[in-house]
């Protein structure tokens, strides 16, 4: 009840006392100055739980569910950093009756789908449904941007070129281009004190310096993580992976590059529900 006894109902949900993962990747798009930024390996569990959490969705619902509009936005990051999937407001149930090709073909919906420019895949302007395969689309836009640093309606991106085809046409040779510079920037600091090296070999900022300096471990994982994106965007939805398949190669990536074994809480094998936020 209300302060005045009248009975009311409402939603109460976690507080996510970091905000969303837009604030983190872009900090400075809102006119104030500000020196967040979230490390390789904080980027790679933010990768593992976005996935896990559609993974959830699409496969262990009883009607698997398709989010609709998953972007920077709607990923919300908790007091441990844990990454919730939020914002259900598009989200479409789709029938199982027919799903076991996990086909477009499978999901029905009478409404014309919308999204955010950028993310939605291309079929969805063209009128087709809702799918696991456009969710899968907007989680490899999203990957792209986490490691690139750039938006997808980046101003670069134009006559033909998207963030897709930036990120593709520079791996695996010119990583280092297309990386974040607040990512590798970070990487190159903390190699550089792991090899106690000199003054003068910290003062070399040439690009081949740079991604040499990187240690190989980062330039597996970023490398393998910025694939997956990749094979997830890819402009067919037949051709994209399915969501069980990249949250079981990120979880791979990720313990590669930790070089111990990771613990189940942390895979989202058991715990699918706490990366959900609606």
């Amino acid at each position: 009840m209300d302060y005045k006894l009248n009975e009311f109902k409402a939603l109460i949900f976690e507080f996510m006392g970091n905000g969303s993962l837009q604030k983190w990747l872009h900090p400075n798009t809102d006119g104030t100055k500000q020196s967040r930024n979230l490390n390789l390996l904080q980027r790679l569990n933010v990768a593992v739980d976005v996935a896990s959490a559609l993974q959830y969705l699409h496969e262990q619902c009883k009607n698997p569910v398709i989010h609709c509009g998953l972007k920077p936005n709607n990923v919300l990051l908790d007091d441990d950093m844990v990454a919730h999937v939020s914002d259900f407001g598009l989200a479409r149930l789709i029938s199982t009756a027919n799903d076991s090709s996990q086909s477009m073909s499978s999901v029905s919906t009478t409404t014309r789908m919308k999204g955010t420019i950028g993310y939605a895949p291309p079929e969805y302007g063209m009128g087709c449904p809702a799918s696991k395969e456009g969710d899968a689309y907007s989680f490899g836009i999203l990957v792209l941007e986490m490691f690139s640093g750039r938006s997808p309606i980046d101003e670069i991106f134009k006559d033909g070129l998207n963030l897709h085809s930036f990120v593709k046409a520079a791996l695996p040779e010119s990583l280092v281009q297309i990386m974040d510079p607040n990512l590798l920037t970070e990487e190159i600091e903390e190699t550089n004190a792991a090899r106690a090296a000199t003054e003068e070999e910290k003062e070399v900022s040439n690009i081949n310096g740079n991604l040499s300096k990187m240690s190989a471990k980062a330039r597996s994982c970023v490398v393998s993580v910025l694939e997956i994106g990749i094979g997830c965007s890819a402009e067919s939805p037949k051709e994209r992976m399915s969501m069980e398949d990249v949250s079981r190669q990120l979880n791979l990536v990720r313990k590669t590059y930790l070089g111990i074994s990771i613990h189940k809480g942390r895979t989202g094998e058991q715990f699918f529900p706490c990366y959900l936020n609606p």
